[in-house]
């Protein structure tokens, strides 16, 4: 469930109309909706009541600070992946005992940031990460908490771009190999293996993939209590799916069902990653129609909106919901191709989809765009990047502004040897 329906046949986010938002800020924007965050939220925290656990928002799929700050005073974490992401989960408030920095390609300096500042856990990707990470700890004389992530060579059944448990995927270590590491790690006196970390792709649609997951690693932790190293956490990652058009995930109690059974008396701290689970069917994505394009056999909407504020359907063919923000009640449907500006074939967000006819001016709503949504957009062909709004209730807060033109050209500079041509 979310907080966008049509109210006497307009769209409306919470208690205020789509229409009013664009009028202040212009188009495209994305407008994300409180309730839905914090319902989605609350719905996921819930569902793991009773068992020891921590909700690190995977904040890749949606970076903004208020985002972040919103997670944090639900009494979440962040699950990060670069530096710029702690920094901006540090400037929201998220306590560093609540974030776990994954990612197989940690810099040297990404790696002293976390240190400093005491995060919960490093995610070790690979062999030679862990004797980075060593090498830095015993120069700092820190005491390094860490898990190494384990690729349990499990096929989660979804995008080949979002699988990440398999044994071809870039990811993790495999077991083999990860036990001795553990082993080896008791040597090093400034790193403290502190759990096991997982993540098998994302959109996952099934259970069965996540049951076998959470099994293989209750018996690797097993093991490595067998050999003195206790296993204090147990990050299980993210990638439940959700909804995009007639997909039918498991929800939060099922998924949460499954693995509390799997680790029911373990007293193991579970570590879990939602990120498109919480923020992506509470944003949309609103752009205005420029030109209806009639051709032989085609016709064309032509939106401000483009590939670089929403990649996914050029990136992953994925689908969007795409609705009008004023409905009507007459008139027929046809088939359209709603595509951006960009010069490029791939800038569509659909595809001979049946939409109602539209004129001139009137606004779309692109659903489900809240996850990699702005997170993925970029500055292509010189395009200012949207502006964010955050409804709640009968207000909305811009939470990040329109970009401008000299934003665009922002830390550019011009060679001597070029002035005065």
């Amino acid at each position: 469930m979310n907080y966008f329906e049509y109210k006497k046949d307009e769209l409306y986010c919470e208690e205020v109309p789509i229409s009013k938002i664009v009028n202040a800020v212009g188009t495209p924007a994305y407008i994300y909706s409180y309730k839905t965050l914090e319902r989605h939220f609350l719905i996921f925290d819930n569902a793991f009541k009773g068992m020891p656990h921590i909700v690190c928002y995977s904040c890749k799929a949606n970076s903004n600070t208020a985002i972040l700050k919103i997670m944090g005073r639900l009494g979440g974490g962040t699950d990060i992946v670069s530096e710029g992401e702690l920094y901006r989960a540090i400037s929201a408030g998220i306590p560093a005992g609540k974030i776990v920095f994954s990612g197989a390609g940690k810099t040297k300096d990404e790696i002293r940031a976390a240190i400093k500042a005491q995060i919960l856990m490093i995610n070790i990707e690979s062999e030679h990460e862990l004797q980075t990470v060593a090498k830095i700890a015993r120069n700092m004389k820190r005491k390094v908490p860490v898990s190494i992530r384990v690729n349990p060579q499990i096929d989660p059944k979804t995008h080949p771009y979002i699988t990440t448990g398999l044994k071809k995927n870039k990811f993790g270590i495999i077991w083999d190999d990860a036990i001795r590491l553990y082993i080896d790690m008791k040597k090093e006196p400034y790193l403290y293996p502190v759990g096991i970390s997982s993540h098998i792709g994302s959109q996952i649609l099934e259970l069965s993939p996540f049951m076998e997951a959470v099994k293989s690693l209750r018996n690797m932790a097993d093991q490595l209590n067998k050999n003195g190293i206790p296993v204090k956490y147990l990050d299980i990652g993210g990638g439940l799916g959700i909804r995009y058009k007639d997909e039918v995930p498991p929800n939060p109690e099922e998924y949460a069902g499954v693995i509390k059974k799997e680790l029911e008396g373990t007293g193991i701290t579970l570590i879990l990653e939602p990120g498109r689970l919480l923020v992506g069917n509470s944003g949309i994505f609103v752009t205005k129609l420029l030109y209806v394009k009639k051709s032989p056999g085609k016709t064309f909407y032509i939106v401000d909106g483009a590939m670089n504020d929403l990649v996914r359907p050029a990136l992953y063919d994925a689908y969007h919901g795409i609705i009008p923000a004023v409905r009507k009640e007459t008139g027929k449907n046809i088939k359209v191709d709603i595509v951006g500006p960009i010069c490029e074939s791939g800038d569509f967000f659909a595809k001979d989809r049946s939409m109602p006819e539209l004129e001139t001016g009137n606004l779309l709503a692109v659903m489900g765009a809240g996850a990699y949504g702005f997170s993925m957009s970029s500055n292509y062909n010189s395009r200012r990047r949207a502006a964010e709004i955050l409804v709640n209730g009968d207000e909305f807060f811009i939470i990040r502004k329109r970009e401008t033109f000299k934003d665009l050209t922002k830390g550019e500079s011009i060679p001597s040897f070029l002035e005065g041509i």
